[in-house]
């Protein structure tokens, strides 16, 4: 492996903006605000507006779309095009 050419891999908290979950990871990520965490270190912060704690796939809360309804009213709309 070459030396210096490989971005700076540190610890890194991820905040969820959305649900208020904090994540600790590795990350070449940068930033100037700091959060003391539950170890007594302070890292660097970054605010993420959606993670897996608030996703609606990840969180089951997703919602489901009536396609069949979709594909009646695209029939009904047309039947009669190209006839």
């Amino acid at each position: 492996m070459k030396a210096d050419i490989h971005p700076d891999y540190h610890p890194v908290v991820f905040r969820d903006l959305t649900s208020g979950e904090s994540f600790l990871t590795r990350s070449t990520a940068v930033s100037d605000k700091t959060v003391e965490w539950e170890d007594g270190n302070s890292y660097p912060v970054i605010d993420v507006e959606i993670s897996s704690a608030s996703h609606p796939f990840y969180t089951g809360k997703q919602r489901i779309l009536d396609s069949a309804g979709r594909v009646e009213k695209f029939n009904q709309r047309f039947k009669g095009f190209g006839a």
